[in-house]
């Protein structure tokens, strides 16, 4: 099974940027689909965006679309959440999953997840 470890996280002003890293060890990324969710304390988790095992499709949120970018490099392990334009909404813990399936922002659809990294986004 492949563990994840994110990366990346901290605080932004409003209107700015953040690259989040998820970085693989234990086995070969390429066999998952990767998401990216986020929670924040009292709310369930949210699916944000998910690349597929090749990174020829993404799915993600209406939420996070036009500002949020998923990529990743299968050669180097990981996989890259690059958010534009913050708002103070994007606060939460951030973590990645994978799925040995599919693409899917369905948090249920994922059985193992890292220890997430924060995002804050405040003036």
């Amino acid at each position: 099974q492949v563990q994840l470890v994110e990366s990346g996280g901290g605080w932004v002003q409003p209107g700015g940027s953040l690259r989040l890293s998820c970085a693989a060890s234990g086995s070969t990324l390429d066999l998952y689909a990767i998401a990216w969710f986020r929670q924040v304390p009292g709310k369930e988790r949210e699916g944000v965006s998910c690349i597929s095992r090749s990174g020829d499709s993404t799915t993600s949120a209406d939420s996070v679309k036009g500002r949020f970018t998923i990529s990743r490099d299968n050669a180097k392990k990981a996989v890259y959440l690059q958010m534009n334009s913050l708002k103070p909404e994007d606060t939460g813990v951030y973590y990645c999953a994978p799925r040995a399936g599919l693409c899917s922002i369905v948090a249920d659809h994922y059985r193992y997840w890292g220890q997430g990294t924060q995002v804050t986004v405040s003036s």
